[in-house]
């Protein structure tokens, strides 16, 4: 759960700005974005194998740079 406390002369806005960029820093809007629609496991499990190969082309680019 996502506390935010407002201090003393802090604006509405600051503190939605600090709510806001809690909430991205957790993650849970892409969270919240995945869990929208039901993914079958095999779903799951290709877009999991494509992350790894993203991943790994991306750590071989920057090793031949």
């Amino acid at each position: 759960m996502i506390y935010v406390k407002a201090q003393p002369g802090d604006t509405s806005d600051s503190v939605i700005r600090k709510f806001t960029k809690k909430v991205i820093a957790e993650g849970l809007l892409l969270e919240f974005k995945k869990k929208e629609f039901y993914q079958k496991p095999a779903e799951i499990r290709k877009e999991a194998k494509k992350e790894i190969a993203r991943r790994a082309r991306a750590r071989r680019r920057a090793r031949n740079k």
